[in-house]
């Protein structure tokens, strides 16, 4: 059967169509498009389906945000998405709404071995739950709890859960979010493990060492994104305060993904996803990050043994949506 299939995110949109037999997909075609140049998603999806001949009865998004009966209020773009409204108005049979991490725990099953990068082996349960956890424009958290025979993924918002300090150095970063998002009388986890994490931990140092940016990082921050000029200018090892960012950046991951695991109790697996942890690979695997994970007092054994695997493969927030359909379409 022939499935559109989408990933929302804030920084783009992606769409693909494919031909869906199982966790089998073929890739009939697909494009990318930045989500801020839309007022909408059905306006993407329009102009993606008008370049198309033979389009999908189907569709299947995977979008930032927490669906509710079918509608979602995206967390980082001032859209609403109805999948009712979205069917009548294209022509679709079907619309399925998900949230983006849930969508990609679905496109875990269509991976090989060559799709992850391993950071802790662990030894895998093979009865026991799963999780993933993605850092990018936001943090995601989803789970996939194990009904004896196979995984089965849910969505959570846990990525918008408090941020819990456990240093002198982290309540006073916690000072300095409170300060700065003083308006939400919240901070979340998110506000630290993703992209804007590590721009507020960043500008954190700068004001709790007395700091200013070095020139020429202020001109590679001012010429793109800011997020990834410090992530660069620490893997060469050419800021200190950078360095100081990303140590901190990774260390809060491998806290938060560990809460996640014991939450969920992971014992199969825990997958890091989003845009973030792919780049810095060696940065993931030589760094505090699995001793933040496994530091849970008495739960350190049980932590210790879960495979911890980043996701190589970036389509797999688009195989998710498609496969979800497909089993949708067939049950």
């Amino acid at each position: 059967m022939r499935v559109l299939a989408g990933d929302i995110g804030g920084t783009k949109t992606s769409l693909a169509i494919f031909e869906v037999n199982g966790s089998k997909l073929e890739m009939i075609a697909q494009e990318k498009y930045p989500s801020s140049n839309y007022n909408s998603l059905d306006t993407i999806v329009e102009k993606f389906l008008a370049t198309q001949e033979n389009i999908p009865r189907w569709a299947s998004f995977g979008i930032a945000g927490p669906v509710r009966d079918g509608i979602v209020k995206t967390t980082n773009l001032p859209w609403i998405i109805d999948a009712q409204k979205m069917a009548d108005k294209i022509g679709f049979k079907k619309v399925w709404l998900l949230n983006d991490l849930e969508a990609n725990a679905w496109g875990i099953s269509a991976l090989q071995e060559r799709d992850f990068f391993v950071i802790n082996k662990g030894k895998p349960n093979d009865k026991g739950n799963a999780a993933i956890i993605s850092a990018g424009t936001g943090l995601g958290q989803a789970g996939l709890y194990c009904s004896g025979e196979e995984l089965h993924p849910f969505a959570s918002e846990g990525g918008h859960s408090d941020f819990s300090p456990h240093s002198e150095l982290e309540i006073a970063l916690l000072g300095f979010l409170k300060k700065r998002y003083a308006k939400e009388s919240h901070v979340s986890w998110e506000r630290l493990v993703s992209g804007m994490g590590i721009e507020n931990i960043y500008d954190f140092f700068c004001e709790y060492h007395k700091v200013e940016t070095p020139k020429w990082l202020a001109k590679e921050i001012n010429s793109g994104d800011k997020a990834a000029a410090i992530s660069k200018a620490a893997a060469n090892n050419s800021c200190l305060t950078c360095n100081e960012t990303f140590k901190l950046f990774i260390h809060l991951f491998g806290a938060e993904a560990g809460n996640h695991a014991l939450k969920i109790m992971a014992t199969a697996g825990v997958y890091i996803g989003g845009g973030i942890a792919p780049k810095n690979l060696q940065q993931f695997k030589n760094s505090s990050f699995m001793d933040s994970f496994c530091n849970k007092g008495r739960m350190r054994e049980i932590l210790q043994d879960i495979p911890v695997k980043i996701i190589l493969n970036q389509q797999t927030a688009l195989y998710g949506p498609a496969i979800f359909a497909g089993k949708k379409i067939n049950s």
